[in-house]
């Protein structure tokens, strides 16, 4: 969307939700339900998030995480916010995903 735009309504809805501007778009990652058939978008993604609040001088969350998964050539699109970080997987490869976070020793739940 267009650096300008107001986050439409529909963006809030569902219980993941992240809005960022930058001087070029307005970049919205929002429940798929959520979205409108007429808005593009990337669709398939699922969120694995880290349990937090993290301390902000933590070092090394990401990387722990995301190693293994460019291990097992599984792309991500991370979000961090002020708590925690969220990792978002394609949908047909969540289940190799989480076996690779298991196989690094990183717990998984539900």
């Amino acid at each position: 969307m267009p650096p300008g735009t107001t986050p439409p309504e529909w963006a809030w809805r569902g219980g993941f939700c992240s809005v960022t501007r930058t001087a070029s778009e307005l970049s919205i990652v929002a429940a798929e339900a959520s979205i409108p058939p007429d808005v593009k978008c990337s669709a398939g993604w699922r969120v694995l998030s880290v349990r937090g609040p993290l301390d902000l001088n933590m070092t090394g969350v990401l990387a722990s995480l995301s190693e293994p998964l460019a291990g097992a050539g599984i792309n991500i699109f991370s979000i961090s916010t002020y708590d925690t970080d969220h990792l978002l997987v394609q949908e047909e490869k969540l289940v190799d995903a989480i076996a690779a976070l298991l196989m690094a020793g990183i717990t998984v739940v539900g």
